[in-house]
C-alpha cells in the first residue's frame, strides 16, 4: 500500500512539474519575443497595429501588421472552411461506411498526408496546383463576383485563395485523424440502440455519433486552424507579395505572418529583425487566443453533454 501511495505521489509530482514546465517555456518564449521586439517598436514611425506598410529596413522605419494579420486570418479561415467538411466526411466514411479491408489502408493513407514535409506541399502548390487555379479563379470571379471577396478585375493563380487550398490539404489529415478517433469512441450501445429503433445509418450518425463527437470535432478543427496560421514554407512559395490589403482573394498578392518572416529575415537589418520578431509575437498571441477559445468551447460542450 505504501509503495502504491509513493508511486501516486511521484506521478502527481511529475504531472504537475510537466504542466509547470510547459507554462514556463511559453512564458520564456513570450518574454524573449517582447524583449527583442521593443527596440524595433520604439523606432517605428507607423502605427504597428493598423499600418499596411512594411518597411522596417528604411529610414525611418515604418511597419505595421494589418496586411499580415489579414492574410493570415483570411487564408487560415478559408482553409478551415474547405478542409473541415471533407475531413469529417472522410472520418465518417472510414469509421462507419467503409469495409474493414478498405478502412484500415485508407486511414493509413490519410494519416500519411500529415507526414509530407511543408516544402513538398509548397512545390506541388507552385508547380502543379497554381497553373490550374487561374481558370478556377476566373470561374469563381464570373459566378460569384457580386461577393466582395470573389470580386476584382484580375483573378490570378498566386492568390490567397490558392494558398488557402494548399493549407486546406495540409490540415485535412489532422482534422480527419482526430475526428476519426473521436467517432470510434462513441459508445457501441448508442449506435446499436439507434439502429435497433429503425434508424438508417445516416440517422444513426446524425442522432448518436455527431452529438457525441461534436467537442472532439471542434478541437480537431482548432488544431487544424493553428497549423494553418503557423504554416510558413508552403504559403511563402505560393503567394506573390503585393503591398497593401486586397479584399479580392482571387487576385494575385497577399502575405501572412509566417511567410513574411521566412521571406524577409535573411535580408533584414537589426531593426528589421526586431520588427519580424514583433510580428511573430502577434502571431503567438493570436494562436494562443485561438487555442484558449477552442478549449473553452470544448469544455462547455462537455458540460452540456
Amino acid at each position: 500500500m505504501s509503495t502504491g501511495r509513493a508511486g501516486d505521489k511521484i506521478f502527481v509530482s511529475a504531472a504537475r512539474g510537466s504542466g509547470i514546465l510547459v507554462l514556463a517555456i511559453m512564458a520564456a518564449i513570450a518574454v524573449f519575443l517582447i524583449w527583442r521586439a521593443i527596440p524595433a517598436l520604439q523606432k517605428n514611425e507607423a502605427n504597428f497595429l493598423t499600418s499596411e506598410q512594411w518597411d522596417p529596413n528604411g529610414t525611418p522605419a515604418r511597419f505595421g501588421i494589418a496586411q499580415l494579420a489579414f492574410g493570415t486570418v483570411v487564408s487560415s479561415l478559408l482553409a478551415l472552411l474547405m478542409a473541415t467538411p471533407v475531413a469529417i466526411g472522410i472520418a465518417l466514411f472510414i469509421s462507419y461506411y467503409a469495409p474493414r479491408s478498405v478502412a484500415g489502408p485508407l486511414g493509413y493513407l490519410v494519416d500519411l498526408l500529415a507526414a509530407v514535409p511543408s516544402i513538398v506541399y509548397g512545390l506541388w502548390g507552385l508547380l502543379v496546383l497554381a497553373p490550374h487555379m487561374e481558370g478556377v479563379s476566373s470561374f469563381l470571379n464570373s459566378a460569384l463576383g457580386w461577393i466582395p471577396l470573389f470580386g476584382g478585375d484580375n483573378p490570378g493563380k498566386n492568390s490567397i485563395f490558392t494558398a488557402s487550398v494548399v493549407l486546406a490539404i495540409m490540415i485535412l489529415p489532422i482534422i480527419s485523424s482526430i475526428s476519426r478517433e473521436v467517432f470510434l469512441q462513441v459508445p457501441r450501445a448508442h449506435v446499436e440502440a439507434a439502429l435497433a429503433l429503425g434508424a438508417t445509418r445516416w440517422e444513426m450518425i446524425r442522432l448518436a455519433v455527431l452529438p457525441y463527437g461534436r467537442s472532439g470535432m471542434i478541437g480537431a478543427s482548432m488544431l487544424g486552424l493553428g497549423r494553418a496560421m503557423g504554416e510558413t514554407i508552403a504559403v511563402a512559395m505560393v503567394l506573390t507579395f503585393v503591398p497593401g490589403i486586397n479584399w479580392h482573394i482571387l487576385e494575385d498578392g497577399g502575405t501572412t505572418f509566417a511567410a513574411n518572416i521566412a521571406n524577409s529575415f535573411a535580408e533584414a537589418t537589426e531593426t528589421g529583425r526586431g520588427a519580424l520578431i514583433a510580428s511573430g509575437l502577434v502571431l503567438f498571441v493570436i494562436t494562443l487566443i485561438v487555442n484558449m477559445a477552442a478549449r473553452a468551447v470544448v469544455a462547455r460542450r462537455k458540460e452540456f453533454v
